[in-house]
């Protein structure tokens, strides 16, 4: 989670909330890294988790990603979420909740929904003060921005 909170770090250099994934092999190894690029690249899909995801499938040399854990600073929405479930990720684990948008226990339980074909273990709250805090502090700034 330490390598994430760095990642996390460097997304509101261009405005984008920071959040930093990271997904490692069964061994432990980096296969990928991602942060928050939407307002970066003005793309909607410029998530962490997903920016992490593409990495670590141009590294494996597939979309496949059986075995792997996926760290990231914040609970995963929806959108992450589903694309975690495509990738066959085996294990979650996530810093701080996400009570607006989370699909990993919050809000709703992507990852664990006995409809879907792939399962992902979930563990959640991992330096969870130090991953809320950060999210805390850039939306405090951008609040006092909007008030000038």
């Amino acid at each position: 989670m330490g390598r994430c909170l760095e990642l996390a770090a460097q997304a509101p250099a261009s405005g984008d909330v920071p959040v930093g994934a990271v997904v490692l092999s069964a061994d432990g190894e980096t296969l990928g890294e991602g942060f928050n690029t939407r307002e970066r690249d003005g793309s909607p899909t410029g998530h962490a988790e997903l920016n992490a995801l593409a990495a670590a499938a141009a590294t494996m040399g597939t979309w496949r990603l059986d075995g792997c854990t996926l760290a990231v600073t914040l609970e995963p929405c929806t959108m992450c979420a589903g694309a975690i479930s495509q990738t066959r990720i085996s294990t979650v684990i996530f810093g701080t909740w996400d009570a607006k948008a989370g699909a990993a226990g919050s809000v709703f339980d992507v990852l664990r929904e006995p409809r879907l074909n792939h399962w992902v273990e979930v563990q959640p709250g991992v330096r969870s003060t130090e991953c809320a805090d950060l999210l805390q502090a850039f939306f405090g700034e951008v609040r006092r921005g909007s008030d000038s």
